[in-house]
């Protein structure tokens, strides 16, 4: 994929006091270069639990497509392609979810836990060009599988 027409790609998971920090550290990283570090806030809940917020930011072109080319795994990428419009807000940002538990078994599949934010470039910035941008280089993912 010669161009990656994002501006970043953000990816956050919250690990919850039931669960096992380095397992949620180790879903993100299914889907991220080995080189990039998460950052980690620690929260309190509601009822006084603990909540740590892990979250990474890759703006390269190599980091993208290595994302991408994780996301290009994904069953239901015809369905994201279905949903753009829905998938894609106002502000060229395109949304995903994914399933934190199967990215901890390092597979890609859409669902609670994991949460995929990307700018997608668009000139002039409107949602339309935004969606035409992301169905064609997630139709190229589809395509090379």
């Amino acid at each position: 994929m010669p161009k990656v027409p994002f501006h970043y790609v953000d990816l956050r998971a919250f690990s919850y006091a039931t669960e096992d920090v380095k397992r949620v550290e180790q879903a993100l990283y299914a889907l991220l270069p080995e080189d990039v570090e998460l950052e980690r806030n620690e929260n309190v809940g509601h009822h006084g639990d603990r909540i740590v917020v892990l979250s990474a930011r890759v703006e390269t072109a190599d980091e993208m497509r290595h994302v991408l080319d994780r996301l290009s795994e994904l069953d239901d990428l015809d369905r994201v392609l279905d949903e753009l419009d829905d998938r894609i807000d106002d502000n060229c940002a395109l949304f995903l979810r994914l399933d934190k538990q199967a990215a901890f078994r390092d597979e890609v599949r859409l669902g609670p836990g994991l949460t995929v934010r990307t700018k997608v470039e668009a000139y002039p910035a409107k949602k339309e060009k935004a969606v035409a941008n992301a169905r064609e280089t997630l139709s190229r993912l589809a395509d090379d599988d």
